[in-house]
C-alpha cells in the first residue's frame, strides 16, 4: 500500500512540487531601486530609463526612490539593512561603492554586505567651465589654474564620489591646486556653473551635455581617448591639453547579501533584456553613455571588477585625508 502511494506521489505533474512555486514566486510586488544621489543626477536618469524596461520583463513597477545625503551613505545603508529578497536594489557607481568607506565611518561593508546585479552603462567626463570664462581651451585653463593656487573652485556631489575623486586625479596630473565644493549631488552642482558660482566641473555627459549643447556652459575636453559620438565636436583630453588624463564612470546595481541566486539571476535577466532594447541603447548614447559588452553584464563580472576598482581608488582618497562635512 505505501509502495503504491509513493508511486502515485512520483507521477504528480512538477508543477506541484515547492520548488517549481519558490522558482515563480519573484517578483510577485513592486520592485524599488533606491538611488543614493539626487533627483535629476545622471545616476537617477539612467535608472529611470532602465527601470521602465524591467518592469516589462518583470511583469511588476520599478519604482525610484531617490534617497540623498553622506555622499551616499544614507541610501546604500537603508538597502544594506533591508530584507534580502530583491525587492530593494541600490544603484550607485564609484562614489557610492568603491571609495566610500574610505571618506567615513559607514555601518556597513561595500563587498561583503552586497550581492552584485549587473553593471548597465559606462561613460567617460566632460571637464566643464562657466560660459563668461575667459579661456579659449583646455590649455589656457589650465595656465590660469596654475596662477591661481586654491582659488578656482570645481563643484560635484559630495567627497568621495566620482566627482571628487576625479578632480583629485586632474590636481596629480596637471599639477595644479584646486577648491573642491562639494554640493548634495551633481544637478545641484551644476546650476551654480550655470551661474556662474563655481569656475568648473568634471562631470557626467548624462547630467550636463544638454547644457553644453544649448550653449551654457563650456566643455573644454572629453577624458577619454576618443571623442563622444553624441558630440564629436568636443576634444579629448590627448588633443586639448592634459594628455593621459581618462577618467570613466560606471553605474551598476546590488542588492543585500543573502538574496537568492534565481531572484539574482532574475533581475539581471531584466538588466539584460533593457540594455539589448534598440530604444534603450539610442537613450543612453544620446547621454554620451556606453553599454557594457554582454560578457560584462554579469554579476560575477561586477564582482571581480567592484574589487579592482577598491584597489584603484581607495588609495588616491585616503592619501588626499579628505574627510566630509
Amino acid at each position: 500500500m505505501r509502495r503504491r502511494a509513493l508511486l502515485r506521489l512520483a507521477t504528480l505533474p512538477a508543477i506541484a512540487w515547492p520548488v517549481g512555486a519558490k522558482a515563480q514566486a519573484f517578483p510577485t510586488k513592486p520592485v524599488t531601486i533606491i538611488v543614493p544621489f539626487s533627483a535629476g543626477g545622471p545616476l537617477d536618469t539612467l535608472c529611470r530609463i532602465l527601470a521602465e524596461h524591467m518592469q516589462g520583463t518583470l511583469g511588476q513597477a520599478v519604482m525610484i526612490e531617490d534617497v540623498t545625503g553622506a555622499g551616499g551613505a544614507i541610501g546604500v545603508t537603508r538597502v544594506a539593512r533591508s530584507a534580502a529578497d530583491g525587492y530593494t536594489i541600490i544603484s550607485g557607481n564609484q562614489g557610492s561603492h568603491i571609495t566610500l568607506g574610505a571618506m567615513q565611518p559607514v555601518a556597513f561593508d561595500l563587498l561583503r554586505d552586497f550581492a552584485p546585479v549587473a553593471m548597465f552603462a559606462t561613460n567617460s567626463q566632460l571637464i566643464l567651465v562657466r560660459k563668461s570664462l575667459e579661456a579659449a581651451n583646455l590649455s589656457e585653463f589650465l595656465d590660469w589654474v596654475r596662477a591661481n593656487p586654491g582659488k578656482v573652485t570645481d563643484g560635484g556631489g559630495g567627497y568621495g564620489t566620482v566627482a571628487h575623486t576625479s578632480v583629485l586625479y586632474f590636481q596629480q596630473l596637471s599639477g595644479t591646486t584646486v577648491q573642491f565644493v562639494p554640493y548634495r549631488g551633481a544637478s545641484a552642482a551644476l546650476q551654480d556653473l550655470l551661474a556662474g558660482q563655481i569656475e568648473m566641473m568634471i562631470d557626467q555627459p548624462s547630467n550636463s551635455l544638454p547644457q553644453v549643447l544649448a550653449g551654457k556652459v563650456r566643455a573644454l575636453a572629453v577624458t577619454a581617448p576618443s571623442r563622444l559620438p553624441a558630440a564629436p565636436d568636443i576634444p579629448t583630453t590627448d588633443e586639448a591639453g592634459l594628455p593621459g588624463f581618462y577618467t570613466s564612470v560606471w553605474q551598476a546595481l546590488w542588492v543585500p547579501r543573502g538574496t537568492p541566486d534565481a531572484v539574482i539571476e532574475t533581475l539581471n535577466m531584466a538588466v539584460r533584456a533593457a540594455l539589448a532594447d534598440p530604444r534603450v541603447r539610442q537613450r543612453f548614447a544620446d547621454l554620451g553613455q556606453e553599454i557594457p559588452p554582454a560578457e560584462q553584464q554579469t554579476a560575477g563580472w561586477l564582482a571581480e571588477f567592484q574589487k579592482a576598482e577598491v584597489e584603484k581608488w581607495v588609495p588616491l582618497v585616503k592619501a588626499a585625508k579628505v574627510k566630509p562635512d
